[in-house]
């Protein structure tokens, strides 16, 4: 059969909305599988891994493939913890489309209106999908009223339900060459289509044709969503959204040029194994044993690039012994590069890359039970963050490493990783806030080597510590001459000055500065690189604390939305918990709070709306940047490290 294109469409959801339960339906009644798993029974096709088959959640990003007519649909199915919201940010930066799920019975949840969001801000086409219409206490027309409120203004039903809440259950799918149902769904769709609203009111009725180029169009640009109602289970209403979506998202323009371009989402390596990487590609073509240069963004604000040869490549989707290229449109697996790390681009970096969800901004120490087993333990949590370069992992005091995280149920899952697939078991010390600090001012010191009967090490070194522009990163730079030093020596420093700056006077990270190198000497050949390296972390210790140094901390901003009479009790929280509110707007119905907060109080913030607002706020947060700790002061005051 001849594919005339692909689409990339993730399912989104609250956790246990049914997002992995729809997935397996899809595939069987597409003939993909030939039989359903069940995520009680942990033999699900998209959850691999024995965590996830134990847990009964979407830990990492999968991705399966049917067809529908000369259509190809790759299916990801995304994680609906926020704990794991790095691997929805990275599937959605691939998708051409989205399936968001919400169940008949709980409706509308806080996590639901927050994904929306996210969608409608990338510009995705979403479909909805009213999953478990056989439950008890399913709803239809009142849940389609709350999703015209609270998520979709222009919510367009495409089926019907008949026996909704039992067993009984059935879907019709609506039929536009019936002229009364043409009419409704015509209506319903010139809410957001001006022309075709033209035509409802003063012209000849739309035909079956316009309604439906219509409704496409206004889906593809996300004026409106339609909605199929169903069960995942019981495969109802299944086979009418597998048709919305062909018919419905339009596939994602060929870059041009024949330089391939593409991103990687997703990185898997078995303990002891090759590690492989899913790759979407938007450009040219791949092929194996092709030679590529990836580019990546360091967590400092740097440019990094990784150089390989691809060894194997899979296209998703197509029959076992398929040998073609990787063509625009499609994910394939690639192998042969063992540096490859999730977020890797091919071609050109984006000049900005922000992410859509916040970043970790937790941090805990871990250890091995077993000491002896402290460098198998950071080896595996360096693998581990090579999967998600937001699970940052690096030495710590004592043998142990720190690691950056989003939550707590991301360490138990990162701690039964450790256990289950490296055998190591842990301990997590309690989390905290990540803070950085930031020169106040400039500060100098030097180390010199004496004349004579030295007893020191043989190395001079002059540093100058200043503040760098916001968003810099940390910069080593030279006054001195390049050559005045033999390249080893000048390594040493480089490479001590930058490792330095990670633990800065108050043991946090050192950014936005600038470490210019202002004197150096050297005794050949009685000096070494290691007496550079112990100079050199001495002496730019000192010129951080002659410079003095503010700790800042991380901030959100967040927007709150509240029902009228819950508008002050939760103002007052907030501001008790160091918020600065900004606007607010609203009237009779609602109220919608924005501000910051320090990232810090997120959690509880968050945390405290239900309550205050008898379950009727939605709360979302990103980050927004850093802020000084309030109470600290420049060089020398109480909350800084001055000279």
């Amino acid at each position: 059969m001849h594919i005339r294109h692909t689409l990339n469409i993730g399912i989104v959801a609250h956790v246990d909305a049914g997002k992995t339960s729809l997935t397996e339906r899809l595939l069987f009644d597409t003939g993909t599988i030939d039989r359903l798993g069940s995520v009680d029974a942990g033999d699900t096709r998209t959850d691999t891994g024995a965590l996830e088959r134990q847990r009964g959640i979407t830990i990492r990003s999968a991705v399966a493939s049917f067809t529908v007519g000369d259509t190809r649909i790759n299916l990801l199915d995304t994680p609906g913890h926020s704990d794991f919201i790095a691997e929805v940010e990275r599937a959605l930066g691939v998708l051409d489309g989205a399936v968001l799920l919400l169940s008949a019975v709980e409706g509308v949840q806080a996590r639901t209106r927050v994904l929306m969001k996210t969608l409608r801000r990338l510009g995705l086409p979403t479909l909805l999908f009213i999953n478990k219409i056989d439950r008890v206490g399913a709803r239809d027309e009142a849940l389609l009223a709350d999703i015209r409120r609270l998520l979709a203004p222009v919510a367009v039903p495409m089926t019907s339900v008949t026996g909704l809440g039992t067993a009984r259950a059935r879907v019709s799918p609506y039929d536009l060459e019936d002229a009364r149902t043409r009419d409704r769904i015509a209506e319903a769709v010139a809410e957001a289509d001006d022309a075709l609203l033209a035509r409802v009111v003063d012209g000849a009725p739309p035909t079956a044709v316009e309604v439906r180029a219509a409704l496409a169009a206004r889906t593809a640009d996300g004026s409106l969503h339609p909605v199929y109602f169903g069960s995942a289970l019981g495969g109802q209403g299944v086979g009418a959204l597998v048709q919305g979506m062909a018919a419905l998202i339009p596939p994602a323009p060929v870059a041009a040029g024949d330089e391939p371009r593409g991103t990687v989402f997703a990185v898997h390596q078995p303990p002891g194994g090759e590690r492989t990487a899913h790759i979407r590609l938007y450009g040219g073509e791949l092929r194996p044993r092709q030679r590529i240069e990836l580019h990546r963004r360091a967590t400092d604000g740097g440019l990094g690039r990784l150089t390989g040869r691809i060894t194997s490549l899979e296209v998703v989707g197509r029959p076992p012994g398929d040998s073609g290229p990787l063509t625009p449109g499609n994910i394939a697996v690639i192998r042969g590069l063992p540096g490859i790390r999730t977020g890797d681009r091919l071609g050109p970096l984006p000049e900005s890359d922000d992410a859509l969800f916040a970043s970790p901004t937790l941090e805990t120490v871990v250890r091995a039970h077993d000491p002896g087993r402290a460098a198998a333990l950071r080896a595996a949590l360096l693998a581990l963050a090579d999967q998600d370069p937001l699970l940052q992992a690096r030495p710590a005091a004592d043998g142990a490493t720190s690691v950056l995280l989003h939550g707590e149920v991301q360490k138990e899952i990162i701690a039964a990783t450790l256990r289950d697939e490296h055998g190591i078991g842990a301990e997590f010390a309690p989390s905290r806030v990540v803070c950085v600090e930031r020169p106040c001012g400039v500060g100098e010191a030097s180390y010199e080597i004496a004349k004579r009967g030295h007893t020191g090490h043989w190395a001079t070194v002059g540093l100058r510590v200043e503040p760098g522009a916001r968003g810099s990163g940390p910069i080593f730079t030279y006054e001195t001459e390049l050559g005045a030093l033999p390249h080893g020596f000048h390594q040493a420093i480089e490479e001590t000055v930058l490792a330095t700056l990670r633990q800065g006077p108050r043991g946090m990270a050192v950014t936005d500065c600038r470490v210019v190198l202002t004197r150096s000497g050297f005794v050949g050949p009685v000096s070494t690189a290691g007496d550079f390296r112990t100079v050199t972390a001495g002496v730019l210790l000192r010129a951080l604390r002659r410079a003095g140094t503010r700790v800042h901390e991380p901030y959100h901003a967040f927007e709150a939305e509240l029902p009228p009479d819950a508008l002050a009790p939760v103002t007052a929280r907030l501001a008790a918990l160091g918020a600065e509110l900004g606007e607010t707007a609203g009237g009779r119905h609602s109220w919608l709070v924005r501000g910051v907060l320090p990232a810090r109080h997120v959690q509880e913030a968050e945390g405290m709306l239900p309550g205050l607002t008898h379950g009727e706020g939605v709360w979302s947060s990103y980050p927004s940047g850093d802020r000084p700790v309030r109470g600290t002061a420049g060089a020398g005051g109480e909350r800084a490290s001055g000279a």
